[in-house]
């Protein structure tokens, strides 16, 4: 009987449990890689990592190293482990190239793009604000570069319409647990094709600033750009000097003035774009809590044709 295939698992977030786990089902984990405790909440308490907090949970070999490149000591740790195979999933850190060459087989990483598209930190959230209706999943053999090295399986997977990033991200989840797990079965045989770097498209970590509503675009623009932050940074925007951030919105018919508050509809509050209209449904003023859009009217003092602005009066 062959023995099971080794596997060293790099990932933090949520996100790649569902890929932890279906690794665990069928082959086993000798060491779980995910990043450093860090300071969250209003508190800065120092919280781990959903990974790590599984890993603990479940008596699995944990290494949470400050930093990978010429770390002797953590290259020694997955040298020892006996790795045949890695996975990166969300792990957040770039791996260097001399660590690249410590299991049997490399790194395999799970990247939520049809590469070569969207290499990059945030692939989910572009493919919304890009306006795409479908993306994908891609195994990759992990190269030194960004997303650059060689596919090993891929497959497309529909964005339905109404799907913010969350929606978005449980689905993929879903698609690389299955994906990486067809991977690894054929890890000694799997073929591998060369990207077209001619057709690589980019997708930078968010800024906050992408969060902010440009008015002047259109419905479906804004609408597809609220999808792509809804899990951060948020879509805000300004009255009268005051930041609102928008947490429930959706492209609406009619036409006015870029930005301007139009009139009230049975849900919510019209505003003006670039082309058509957009709904607020559900807002949060400054150091308030979330509420529907009509009440935000209605109790703080806002106006028909009052017009939201692209940035904070001074």
């Amino acid at each position: 009987m062959t023995q099971p295939l080794k596997v060293a698992f790099f990932g933090s977030p949520a996100f790649a449990l569902p890929v932890l786990e279906a690794i665990l089902a069928h082959f086993e984990v000798i060491l779980v890689v995910a990043q450093p405790d860090k300071p969250a909440g209003r508190g800065n308490k120092l919280t781990s990592p959903a990974v790590v907090t599984y890993a603990r949970e479940h008596g699995l070999a944990l290494a949470q190293p400050e930093k990978l490149r010429k770390n002797l000591e953590f290259a020694e740790i997955l040298r020892s482990s006996g790795a045949d195979v890695a996975v990166t999933c969300a792990y957040g850190k770039i791996l260097p190239a001399a660590l690249l060459e410590v299991p049997t087989h490399g790194f395999l990483n799970t990247h939520t793009s049809l590469l070569p598209l969207y290499r990059g930190a945030a692939p989910i959230q572009w493919a919304l604000i890009s306006g795409e209706t479908r993306t994908g999943t891609t195994i990759m053999q992990t190269d030194p570069g960004m997303d650059t090295g060689p596919i090993i399986l891929q497959e497309s997977l529909e964005i339905l319409p109404h799907w913010t990033a969350l929606e978005l991200s449980d689905a993929l989840a879903t698609q690389a647990a299955r994906l990486i797990v067809q991977a690894l079965e054929n890890v000694e045989t799997l073929e591998r094709t060369i990207q077209d770097d001619s057709k690589a498209t980019s997708a930078p970590m968010l800024e906050k600033e992408d969060g902010l509503v440009r008015w002047t675009d259109s419905s479906a623009v804004i609408y597809n750009r609220y999808r792509g932050v809804f899990a951060w940074p948020g879509t805000y925007s300004f009255l009268e000097g005051r930041r609102l951030k928008v947490l429930r919105m959706r492209p609406s018919a009619g036409s006015g003035h870029v930005g301007k508050i139009l009139g009230l509809s049975e849900n919510g509050i019209l505003v003006g774009c670039g082309s058509g209209a957009i709904e607020l449904l559900e807002v949060q003023p400054e150091n308030k809590g979330k509420m529907s859009a009509l009440e935000w009217f209605r109790g703080f003092q806002v106006a028909v044709g009052q017009h939201f602005k692209n940035q904070k009066e001074t």
